[in-house]
């Protein structure tokens, strides 16, 4: 239906207006890139020593991966595209009964670092969605194989018999019990005994996590004590064990307290074997969408992460305003909705929100052919997971194909039978299901990796952004747990940008060199600590040793590098406030991406090539969602916590160190000592901006107690190494 022709409309577009000015802005400063090259090259040429070579080498090597890295940027600039949609005239198209059914994914994957209260909440808040209950399934994995999430689940679904009917009745929006809770709810009989019956659950379940064992006191009834004695024999471990696939709603037979039916609901823990790869959270979604076709077999399928809940009640039809338009794309294979979050402090210290992953960079690629996948909040058609549109790819039997009509209850043995067949750890062995179908294997970034392939094969996407967050998430508020989670990202995504299916070479190809280079911008995010790393480092050894490595203020030449960072810095920063953000949370934004690339970054890319070398990694971790007080507390107030003894936080310290010594000290005898400000300008600006980045370091370095302080032995290790790098750095100039 056309948005521009139909009325009523199900949806409409526009084009952002300011991409003209991007695309004029882009032709200058690819100019300036230009000159800059020729000016490092007519450097190179004029070089009479060899330490001056390699100091003008190395930096115009960091300035072609810089300007590479904006270029790609280019790519969502160009045509970026604003899209609305009008739920309230879905009826008007589509009657209620023929809404299609939805099958929704959680994942977890271990209960001490997603608290299974956590993920029960998420549960709640999308099986009481403003939708035909008896088209909703929601299948929970619990890839830790643990009775503690099973247990939740078995409480929240006694719960759930209340909560839904309640939500519904009242046309409640927040209807996450926790957050609901947490707001300024009514407080009559009615509501205070529901919540009295959520605190009450809410005890149990945290009393059994906090136990580590579903003790007897907790089990109800004999079904109860025979489900969960699964986990209690001798050889049941998180790594080795059968397949557990726990019925726990069935929406043919459980009603609500109102006497309505109730969505299904379903516990799974795939087999695990330690001699079989599981293929961490791929793997998993892979046997969801397996277990899911024997029992419902929905035409649609949202993952969600296990702590994003939902926030809106009426996203599935807003989802259904594209996906009943067949005409808006045919090939429409998801439809992925921004990544948002809650309990941010006010400037967002560790820059959580990622504003250009889930908010700038998608209307930009809508513009295209649509926006990647971020891992969760994303709709698919399962037909997308089965080969491109015109290249289809055929299942083992059909019982697991897209088109394949269930017509047996999901209690039926022979169903039950089959879902715990396809979970099996052995089952994808001499398959396609992870190369060809399902949720891709070859990347720690599996949500990137397979919406890219999929992309590639011809599918496209949409981005929906509604004014009302449809999900809210919890962001982890450690430092440390921050740049691991970067880190495993950016280990994944290098393992896709030098695959055989590297944007740079396969994805130019099938989709255009916008969206190649789109890809390209994300899959070789880590390669940023190169230029970070050599300009942290090597403007401040050089201004310590009197060596000037960039064009004096008098020299035409740095009006170029003046109008480079700024006008990178001006855009980035306009960019960033349009999309509703503010100018502390950006400069935390920028902040955060020159830590990244002197941590996780450069961490993720040594890891990465250990990995192609064949030396042992660590592999996936899962990032805590554990909330400690103390350390709550020092996030509110915008400290950053640092705590324990990190490699990461060794180049971080030696940077802010090295900065600091080079700034006072360095600039302070080219200023007042040798009057020569004209020709270090830029080392002692480059310098006092490490300086003014790295105040947060400091504070944890020297002027904080607490436990979430820079440790003594990262203080005292990096001092030692900054101190060796200026010996060989002088050492080095004297010869």
């Amino acid at each position: 239906m056309s948005s521009a022709t139909t009325n009523p409309r199900l949806h409409s577009i526009r084009r952002q207006h300011h991409r003209l000015v991007n695309r004029v802005f882009a032709a200058a400063y690819t100019a300036v890139i230009l000159a800059l090259f020729y000016y490092h090259a007519l450097t190179l040429l004029q070089s009479t020593t060899f330490k001056s070579f390699c100091i003008t080498f190395t930096s115009f090597v960091s300035d072609i991966i810089l300007a590479y890295m904006w270029s790609t940027t280019q790519s969502f600039r160009m045509n970026p595209v604003t899209r609305q949609e009008y739920p309230e005239n879905l009826e008007k198209f589509l009657d209620r009964k023929d809404f299609p059914a939805m099958d929704i994914f959680i994942c977890t994957a271990d209960p001490y670092k997603e608290p299974p209260i956590n993920v029960v909440n998420t549960a709640l808040s999308v099986m009481a969605y403003d939708y035909p209950t008896e088209k909703l399934s929601v299948y929970v994995s619990d890839d830790g194989g643990s009775e503690l999430t099973l247990f939740a689940f078995m409480e929240a679904a006694e719960f759930a018999r209340i909560w839904l009917p309640f939500c519904k009745e009242n046309n409640i929006i927040e209807r996450c019990p926790d957050a609901y809770f947490s707001s300024n709810y009514a407080q009559n009989p009615k509501i205070l005994e529901i919540k009295k019956k959520y605190d009450s659950m809410k005890a149990r379940v945290e009393s059994v996590v906090e136990k580590g064992k579903v003790r007897d006191e907790y089990i109800s009834d004999e079904t109860q004590h025979q489900v969960l004695s699964q986990y209690w024999t001798k050889d049941f471990t998180r790594q080795n064990h059968p397949s557990v696939i726990q019925v726990l709603l069935d929406a043919n037979d459980d009603k609500d307290v109102t006497g309505n039916s109730m969505p299904n609901l379903v516990y799974v823990s795939r087999e695990k074997s330690k001699a079989t790869p599981h293929h961490f959270k791929a793997g998993a979604l892979n046997a969801l969408l397996r277990v899911s076709s024997i029992m419902t077999n929905a035409p649609i399928v949202l993952t969600l992460d296990c702590d994003m809940y939902s926030n809106d009640p009426s996203t599935l039809r807003r989802v259904l305003c594209y996906i009943s338009d067949k005409s808006i794309r045919p090939n429409l294979g998801y439809i992925q909705i921004p990544q948002l979050y809650h309990g941010l402090n006010k400037t967002d210290i560790y820059a959580s929100e990622h504003k250009r992953l889930y908010q700038i960079n998608p209307p930009g690629m809508d513009g295209l052919d649509g926006p990647s996948y971020v891992g969760t909040g994303c709709f698919f058609r399962r037909l997308a997971f089965f080969g491109g549109p015109s290249s289809p790819v055929e299942p083992e039997f059909p019982e697991i194909g897209p088109n394949y009509i269930v017509n047996k209850p999901i209690t039926d043995q022979e169903i039950l039978d089959q879902a715990h067949q396809v979970s099996g750890c052995n089952y994808e062995n001499r398959t396609s299901w992870g190369s060809k179908i399902g949720f891709l294997y070859g990347s720690l970034s599996e949500d990137l990796y397979t919406g890219y392939r999929l992309q590639c094969q011809g599918w496209k996407s949409i981005f929906c952004d509604p004014n009302r967050p449809a999900f809210l998430g919890d962001v982890p508020i450690s430092l440390h747990d921050v740049l691991n989670q970067n880190k495993r990202w950016a280990v994944g995504l290098l393992e896709v940008g030098f695959s055989k299916y590297s944007p740079l070479t396969f994805g130019i190809q099938t989709m255009g060199i916008l969206m190649g280079q789109a890809y390209a911008h994300y899959t070789f995010w880590p390669i940023w600590s190169v230029p970070i790393t050599v300009y942290a480092f090597l403007p401040s050894l050089t201004l310590l040793n009197g060596i000037p490595i960039f064009p004096k203020v008098s020299d035409p030449w740095f009006l170029a590098y003046i109008f480079l960072f700024l006008g990178a810095y001006v855009q980035d920063c306009l960019d960033f406030i349009l999309a509703k953000g503010t100018f502390q949370r950006w400069w935390s934004d920028q902040r955060f991406w020159l830590i990244r690339g002197l941590s996780s970054y450069l961490f993720g890319s040594i890891e990465f090539i250990t990995k192609r070398l064949n030396i042992s990694t660590h592999g996936f971790n899962v990032t805590s969602k554990v909330m400690d007080d103390d350390q709550s507390k020092r996030y509110d107030q915008g400290i950053f916590e640092f705590g324990v003894e990190s490699p990461m936080f060794v180049p971080l310290a030696m940077a802010a160190i090295l900065n600091l010594m080079a700034f006072f000290y360095g600039g302070m005898v080219q200023i007042f000592k040798e009057r020569n400000l004209d020709g270090f300008f830029v080392q002692v600006f480059i310098a006092g901006f490490g300086v003014l980045n790295c105040l947060p370091i400091y504070e944890a370095m020297f002027l904080r107690s607490d436990k979430g302080r820079m440790p003594t032995r990262i203080t005292f290790i990096s001092t030692l190494l900054v101190g060796g790098l200026c010996i060989v750095a002088s050492f080095v100039h004297k010869v």
